[in-house]
Formats: C-alpha cells, sequence, structure tokens
C-alpha cells in the first residue's frame, strides 16, 4: 500500500475512500453525497483527484498480500492503524471522521465494513482520558 505524507491531503482522503468503500460498492446516493460535500475541496485536494485515490486504494487492495485483508474484505487492523496513523492533526481528524460518516449514511445503511471503519477511527482517534480530566 502506497504512504502519504501525515495529514496530507492524500491521507485523509484516502480514510474518506476506505468508508467509500467500505460496503462493497459505491452507490448512486453516495455518489451524490461527495458531490454535496465537495470532498476534494474539503481536503484541499485539486478537482478531480479524489476519484483518482479511490482507484489507487482498489488497486492497492488487489495488489496486496492477502494478510492485508481478511475473508469479508475488511483491511488487516494493522494496516488500517498505520493509515490512520497518517493523518494525526485534530482539526483533520475531525473533518474526516464527518466526512466518512456522512458517506457511510448517505444510502441509508450502515453496512458491517462501514461500522467496523467507523469504530476502529473513534476508537484509534480519541482523546486520552487524562487530558478530559484535566
Amino acid at each position: 500500500m502506497r504512504t502519504y505524507s501525515r495529514n496530507s491531503p492524500e491521507a485523509a482522503a484516502r480514510l474518506v475512500a476506505l468508508a467509500l468503500i467500505a460496503d462493497g460498492h459505491v452507490c448512486s446516493s453516495e455518489d451524490r453525497a461527495l458531490d454535496r460535500l465537495n470532498v476534494s475541496r474539503e481536503l484541499g485536494l485539486a478537482p478531480g483527484e479524489f476519484p483518482a485515490i479511490v482507484q489507487a486504494l482498489c488497486e492497492d487492495r488487489l495488489l496486496a498480500p492477502p494478510s492485508w485483508a481478511d475473508t469479508a474484505g475488511d483491511l488487516d487492523g494493522d494496516l488500517l492503524t498505520t493509515l490512520m496513523a497518517e493523518v494525526d492533526d485534530p482539526a483533520l481528524r475531525r473533518k474526516v471522521l464527518r466526512l466518512c460518516l456522512s458517506v457511510s449514511v448517505a444510502d441509508d445503511y450502515l453496512a458491517d465494513g462501514e461500522i467496523a471503519l467507523l469504530a476502529a477511527m473513534l476508537e484509534a482517534w480519541r482523546p486520552h482520558r487524562t487530558a478530559i480530566a484535566m
């Protein structure tokens, strides 16, 4: 799987792309949500760059070793952790979560893969409890 610079538009976009394909397909309501959200602009991508990132993600997954995905097509936990670690800016994380959630619910159904991805993001990116207590 290719790597992107930390907190880059591409790293953030790949996580949104993961949400887009997490249920195994992209439907028209998800396409409309992407247009309405203007994902490229929101993430600082050039117009039309988001579809290229989705394509690159799909290619990387097709060429990846079998250990990177389980039988359900979900990403290996270690790989997902690595991809999420490429985004560590709190404001960018909130933006990515908002976009991922919006894309995931666009078809009025949360598939298991979408739930797993969102749960992993929330778990990995939650504030430290000690920071909340201060």
